[in-house]
This record gives C-alpha cells, structure tokens and sequence, in this order.
C-alpha cells in the first residue's frame, strides 16, 4: 500500500514504524504536520491508501479525515483519552499500561480503536526511555495489526470503551503546579516518579540555587542524605539532591527560558548551573569492581563488570549524546577494561540509546562550539579506534536501543554488532552537515560495500534493526523485550566466550588488522575525514552550525525534509 505517516516530527517511534513499514513492502512518505494546509497537500501529492500518525500533537483536518482513513497512535490503553497519557501514567506509579490505534475523528482520541498492544510499567524507568523501549515496541505491535486489518478489508473497529460516567473524559495536560516537587515533604520515590514522568519532556520546574531551571532525569542514592533541597555532591555532571529521607541524583538541567528570550535546552546539570554551584563533592564512580556485579542504588553514566570471561562496559548518556569528556571517561573505562582477563568485552547493553555521537547541546553552550566540536570528535575518534585496534579479544557492540550518526560508527569498530529487535540505526551525518569521522569510511564500506555505504550516507534514511542484518551492518538481532536485553546478551556473550574456535578467531582478528593497515594505515581514513570535519567546524557560514542550533533548541521547521519523501518519489517514478 501507499501510506503516508504524519507526525509532528520525525522522532524515534516514528522512525521506527516508516522502517518497518518499508520492510514489510508499503511505500511510506512522511509529512510533518506543519499546518492544516501542508497536510492537505501531502494527501494531494502523495494519494495514499492509508494515513498513520504515530506521534501527533496537533488534529488532523475534518476534510482530511474524510478523505482518507487516518490512524492515529495514542500512546495509553483504550479508553484513555489526553495529550499527558505517558506522563500521568508514570507520575501515578501504574503497573500496566497500552497503546492505541485509533481512527481519527473531530473528538480528541475519541475515535473507534482498531488495534491495541499492553504491557507491564518496569519499575525505575523513566518516560523517554519506556517510549522507546516498551511504548514503541507496542505501539508497533499495534500499527502492525491495524495496517494488515486495514489491507484485507472488512474489518470494523469498536467503539472506545466508556468511562465511570458512561462518556469519553479527556485527562487534561500535565501542569507544572501537578509536576512541582516538595522538596520539603515527599519521600524519595515520590520525587522519583515525578521526574521520571518529565524527563525529557518538559522537564519539573524548579527554584534553587538562584536560578529557575527545569530537572531532566531522576536516579535514587542509597547513601547520601542532607538538607531536602539541598545539593549535596557531584558526579560525572550530574548533581545529587537530597529528599527527606535519602537523595536523587539529576543528570541535566535545562534553563527556565525568559519571555521573548532565545530557546534554551539540556546540559549537563554541573556545566548548566557553572558558577551557581556550591562547593560539594565530585564523587568517583567507584564502579570498576574487578568481579561481580554492581547493585548500589547510584548512578553513574559509565560502569564495568565480569562474569568468567567476560567483560562488560556498560553506558548510558541522556539522549545518547556524548559530550568531550564523556567520550574521555568512556575511554578510561574501555582501556581499564582491556587490562582485565577476559576473552570477549562487550560495549554497551544497557536499555535505550547505545550512542548518537557528539554532544550537540554541550557544544553550542560552549565558548567556542567550533573549538568544542573539533574536541568532541577527536575525543570520539580516540574511543573509536581503541576499539578498532583490540586485537587480544573479541569486542561485541550491544545495542539495546538506537544508535545514530558517530554512535553507529562506534559499534561497527567492534568485532560483533548485536542489536535489539526494536532499534533504529541512523548511520549517516548529512542531516547535521557533517562529513562525518569515527573512522566511518574503513568501517562502513567494510561491512556492507561501498555502493551501500554510498546509499546509506546519502539518504540518510532510518534503518531497522531486520534491514541492518539482512544488509550486514549488525550480526545479530536479538528479539529480546527492553528489560530483558542486557541478560540475553550476558547468556551469549558467555557462551562466546566458551565457543572452541574464540582463540582462532582472535588470531585471524589479529592478522586482518595488520593486512589491513599495511595496505592503509588507520591513521590515513581519520586524517581524510579530520580534514573535511575541520574545514565544516571552522566555517562560520557552513550549515552545521545553523543544524546544530535549530537541532538543540527545537526549532520548529518551515517544511518536511526533502529527504523523507525523495525515496517515496523514486520509487513511484522507477515503478512508472
């Protein structure tokens, strides 16, 4: 079929759904939804069978709908009805939640359901990661449905089922005045459940220090305790607060943004607050045991443990972004990690986002962003290519979510890619005007040809994880759930590790490393790709740093990137 996917951006779930809709032979296009007449010309130009919005903050036209079947995907169970589902959910603590997919009527998520998906609310997790993980992962089980019900004709929806009072009440949009936090009155889990519910997105407004900020992120600390309110230490960036009776540690912070003032965005909560920040401790991680498993209630964004013979490096940056000394604390952790006995070290395998590379946001806050953006990637660069030259054992990169522009490159220096069902990979720069570097032009052609390389850089098209195996850019989709990622990996890392032939396979590792640089040096693909990032960081006119603003602050767009309805039009005129 022809489907046209409208969305208020092309984010992660609707990333997802145009590439496996792809996968599954429909012709996609993707319209943002920019204005009713933008949408009313999408449907002209594009005359699909079906219309889907995965993520839509604004209403379809009546003409529109009458036009053509539009679905719509909410993320909440039938019945619920309101643009905070996620939101509310969380900040209520509920065990099971769902997604709908709907038809699109004048009412506000009123519509008759055509396909829904449940799941169960993992404790601890934190609205934008359960959106990508259980959230999408239902989501796609739904919209899977409601297209294939859809295609075979006759099938009718049913009716949203009531509320207490026999109507459709809509639950209105989270306020900040419910999202507030007493600092003075509740308990830890309380103040949890309330920046999990806000993480990303908008965030919990707040006072202090001063300043008006809004707290991204919220992790428990099992042993710090002080003043509610009060910051009581530092670690990797992040601040520690503590409640009345124990503490939360806030990765990110995001300036309260003045009337008529410039967009402000996420940072670092250290490098946010700069001078407001009082004098408290910078905590180590402390999470390089040399066996076993770490089980404090901390956080960190870097951490290592063993089982036998392997070696697990595991990470977790907010939004996958990786700023200059996160990249350099990765690598602290990575060579720490190759002193250690093992046969196989694998990267990554946490839940979300494995890596989206540079740190976009760090780098526009900065003094200098050229300067910053040129040590980000040099920092990078170095992370990248210790991987690339372990040659004393086998590295297998775990992405237990999506992996974007250097992020993706990173995984491909390792040995092995293992990749979730549910991820998306974005291997390509151009949307950020970037040549791009991470050693991207030995890795990418190696793995999959340099016509496809060619094909993926240029597109710059999401990619899911069935099409990344089929193609070659990963070696193993693992149809793991999010929560149960990191223990299949841990299964089969350590049956790797047992596997009879590893020593040969490190050996032949080792070989092909040396033909490969003897026939041209690893030194030669970064200087290449250096030269042309140097050229785009140093040129005040170069679009990246037009992308890069509009990117951090959330620029709202003017029209659809063209790229997003390019392979929709070739594929209708190579069909002609």
């Amino acid at each position: 079929m022809v489907i046209l996917l409208l969305a208020s951006a092309f984010n992660s779930l609707t990333q997802r759904v145009f590439a496996e809709l792809s996968d599954r032979g429909h012709r996609v296009a993707v319209e943002l939804a920019l204005g009713e007449e933008s949408v009313r010309e999408a449907l002209r130009r594009h005359v699909p069978d079906l219309v889907v919005a995965p993520m839509l903050t604004t209403a379809i036209p009546d003409d529109v709908c009458a036009a053509r079947p539009c679905l719509v995907v909410h993320p909440g169970p039938p019945g619920d009805r309101g643009p905070s589902a996620l939101d509310r959910a969380l900040q209520e603590g509920v065990e099971r939640w769902g997604v709908t997919v709907l038809q699109a009527e004048a009412a506000w998520d009123a519509g008759p359901v055509w396909a829904s998906a449940s799941f169960t609310v993992p404790p601890g997790v934190g609205k934008s990661d359960l959106y990508r993980g259980e959230v999408a992962d239902a989501a796609l089980e739904a919209v899977s449905t409601a297209v294939e019900r859809f295609a075979a004709g006759g099938f009718r929806p049913t009716p949203q089922p009531p509320d207490a009072d026999g109507g459709h009440a809509v639950r209105p949009y989270l306020r900040q005045e419910e999202r507030r936090i007493d600092w003075e009155r509740e308990p830890t889990e309380a103040v949890l459940r309330k920046l999990r519910a806000a993480d990303s997105r908008p965030g919990v407004r707040d006072a202090f220090l001063g300043g008006e900020w809004y707290l991204h992120g919220g992790h428990p600390e099992d042993r710090l305790h002080g003043r509610p309110g009060w910051v009581l230490a530092t670690r990797h960036g992040a601040i520690c607060r503590a409640t009345v009776d124990g503490a939360v540690w806030i990765p990110e912070l995001r300036p309260a943004r003045r009337p008529g003032g410039p967009g402000t965005y996420r940072l670092p909560a250290v490098h946010a607050l700069g001078e407001r920040l009082p004098p408290v401790p910078e905590l180590p991680a402390g999470l390089w045991p040399s066996g076993g498993r770490h089980t404090r209630r901390t956080w960190t964004d870097v951490w290592y443990a063993e089982e036998g013979a392997v070696g697990f490096l595991r990470f977790s940056f907010p939004g996958g972004a990786m700023s200059t000394d996160q990249c350099r604390r990765l690598l602290a952790g990575y060579t720490f990690a190759r002193t250690r006995p093992t046969e196989v070290l694998v990267l990554g395998g946490a839940r979300d986002f494995f890596s989206n590379g540079i740190h976009l946001g760090v780098i526009e806050a900065a003094p200098d962003p050229a300067a910053e953006s040129w040590a980000n990637i040099l920092a990078m660069d170095a992370l990248v290519e210790a991987v690339l030259t372990t040659t004393d054992r086998l590295v297998v990169a775990a992405l237990g979510g999506n992996a974007a522009a250097g992020g993706a490159m990173l995984a491909l220096a390792a040995d092995e890619v293992w990749c979730r069902s549910g991820a998306v990979l974005n291997p390509h720069y151009r949307l950020m005007g970037l040549y791009g570097s991470e050693y991207w032009t030995y890795t990418l052609p190696r793995r999959v040809g340099a016509a496809r390389a060619e094909r993926l850089t240029r597109d710059a098209l999401p990619v899911s994880a069935a099409a990344a195996e089929r193609m070659g850019l990963v070696d193993r989709v693992l149809e793991s759930g999010p929560g149960s990622f990191t223990a299949d990996v841990t299964r089969l890392a350590a049956h790797l590790a047992r596997s009879a032939g590893l020593r040969a396979r490190i050996a032949q590792k080792k070989a092909a490393r040396e033909r490969d640089e003897a026939e041209r040096p690893l030194r030669e693909y970064r200087n290449a790709e250096l030269e042309r990032m140097r050229r785009t960081f140093q040129d005040p006119g170069a679009p990246y740093h037009a992308l890069r603003r509009a990117f951090v602050t959330r620029e709202r767009p003017v029209r659809t990137p063209e790229h997003l309805t390019a392979r929709f039009t070739r594929h209708r005129v190579s069909e002609l």
